[in-house]
């Protein structure tokens, strides 16, 4: 008996007891300091989320045509681009507005286009280009290149 007393001594000399009791304390230190991270990494990805949700319905309701005062009306669970449109379409009965569709828009556009395209497909184009880009190079003074873009 009297040998396992002294190895009990032993290991008191050797602090084993506080170096544990340390290690302990240093873990729960380090445990709540991941906590505290974790709680501002969530509160960050709130503040980004609701930015980035403030954002998208501003350019749908922009895009829309539609006032930006409106967006105080759309629910907290409707953040996407698509969830906002379905949502318009469905309420825009209720607030009395017009919501402007960009498919006739586009078409319209695309009209105008091919009409812009027919007209200068058989235009003449520039003649003397080349000629008149020479002589800015060569020109001497700017009175010179007043004269040719002028014409006088």
């Amino acid at each position: 008996m009297s040998n396992n007393q002294e190895w009990y001594d032993d290991d008191e000399d050797f602090g084993y007891e506080d170096d544990s009791t340390d290690l302990v304390k240093k873990l729960r230190r380090a445990a709540r300091a991941n906590e505290k991270r974790a709680k501002e990494l969530e509160a960050e990805l709130q503040t980004l989320r609701s930015e980035q949700r403030k954002s998208t319905v501003k350019s749908v309701l922009e895009s829309k045509g539609v006032r930006p005062s409106i967006a105080k009306y759309i629910p907290e669970d409707v953040s996407t681009a698509e969830d906002i449109d379905a949502w318009l379409a469905d309420n825009a009965e209720d607030f009395g507005i017009v919501v402007q569709n960009d498919g006739p828009r586009k078409e319209m556009t695309l009209a105008q286009l091919r009409q812009i395209d027919a007209v200068t497909a058989d235009a003449p184009s520039p003649a003397g280009l080349d000629d008149m880009m020479l002589r800015l190079d060569q020109a001497q003074s700017a009175e010179e290149i007043e004269n040719l873009i002028f014409g006088s």
